[in-house]
């Protein structure tokens, strides 16, 4: 690297000293610069599962921010039911009742219905790449830009913990357990158990069909968001 700046010599201990403290500082800025927090690009899979994860989910300051661990949950939930929507469909059902599409490609489940589908935002364009609309990207860049803000923190955390679920997905699976894997009843209704939809937290929306709401007192609320199991077809 080109050193752009220069010093002169200075016999005395507390020149030294300054010269000590003004370098190690120097040197610390640039190892910060290389160590920038960032999702990888939008048209890796990785990097777009990523996104999607970032985007559902609250950070400190948003409407639904509880806490890191509420948001990291959030992430990992959602994840597990885009992943449900391949692999663990329920007895009784098709795959494309539940996903609205037949596919064991992730970023499939994300993008199909268009534009304003299952994930709002996140689509193929004309040429069949997955892409999103802008409000996406730039509330990502904004999180990014705090993220690289000073020492590394909740902001940075949770972007790494975003791009480490989507890694871990692409190179061999979810590692965590879901939470919501073991619902047998809620308020009377046998469930399949497992999360198969979520949407903002609200009454008024509901997935519809046999779609169950997972209460507040199964951890069906996290970050903003309601998640729903489906009703067993087996009882």
């Amino acid at each position: 690297m080109r050193d752009t700046f220069r010093l002169k010599r200075s016999k005395s201990r507390i020149g030294i000293i300054r010269l000590s403290l003004f370098a190690a500082s120097w040197i610390a800025g640039c190892i910060g610069l290389e160590a920038k927090t960032a999702l990888k690009p939008s048209n890796t899979s990785e990097g777009y599962i990523a996104l999607l994860l970032v985007n559902e989910s609250p950070f400190p300051g948003e409407s639904g921010w509880v806490s890191e661990a509420d948001t990291k949950a959030t992430m990992l939930s959602i994840l597990w039911v885009c992943d449900n929507r391949i692999d663990n469909i329920p007895p009784g059902y098709r795959q494309s009742q539940i996903a609205a599409t037949t596919t064991n490609n992730i970023i499939d489940v994300i993008t199909v219905g268009g534009e304003k589908g299952q994930c709002d935002g996140f689509y193929r364009n004309s040429q069949g790449q997955p892409t999103t609309v802008p409000r996406v990207k730039e509330r990502v860049a904004y999180l990014t830009r705090i993220a690289n803000q000073g020492s590394p923190g909740k902001f940075a955390r949770l972007l790494n913990y975003a791009q480490s679920l989507a890694d871990a997905y692409e190179s061999g699976g979810i590692q965590e357990a879901e939470r919501f894997a073991g619902l047998r009843r809620i308020q009377q209704i046998p469930v399949t158990g497992r999360a198969y939809s979520w949407m903002t937290n609200s009454d008024a929306y509901h997935p519809g069909g046999n779609f169950v709401r997972i209460p507040d007192s199964l951890s069906g609320q996290l970050g903003g968001n309601r998640f729903f199991t489906l009703r067993s077809l087996n009882q």
